[in-house]
């Protein structure tokens, strides 16, 4: 398994309770986005600050290091990786 895998299992298992709860909220989102658009951004805003914040202990080593070029490339599939999951994951703060 690789690292920014890793690191989506652990962010997600650390904070079951509010994944769980996003996620039922990202499909209802999903069916109905007009209805259900306040509580998605309200939700979805808590899960944003916790997602950027693993990202930041993921890539937080490469971007000074040697492999600082890589660390685009890593935030990228960390992000996929939460796409996949949640694909409407970037409607939060959408008006």
């Amino acid at each position: 398994m690789q690292k920014y895998q890793t690191i989506f299992l652990r962010m997600t298992e650390e904070n079951k309770e509010l994944f769980d709860t996003f996620c039922a909220v990202h499909d209802a989102f999903v069916l109905n986005p007009d209805a259900n658009k306040a509580r998605f951004n309200e939700i979805g805003s808590e899960v944003m600050d916790i997602i950027r914040s693993y990202e930041r202990i993921l890539c937080g080593k490469t971007e000074s290091g040697q492999y600082g070029k890589f660390s685009a490339n890593l935030s990228q599939k960390f992000w996929d990786e939460v796409r996949k999951v949640y694909p409407k994951i970037d409607f939060v703060g959408i008006q």
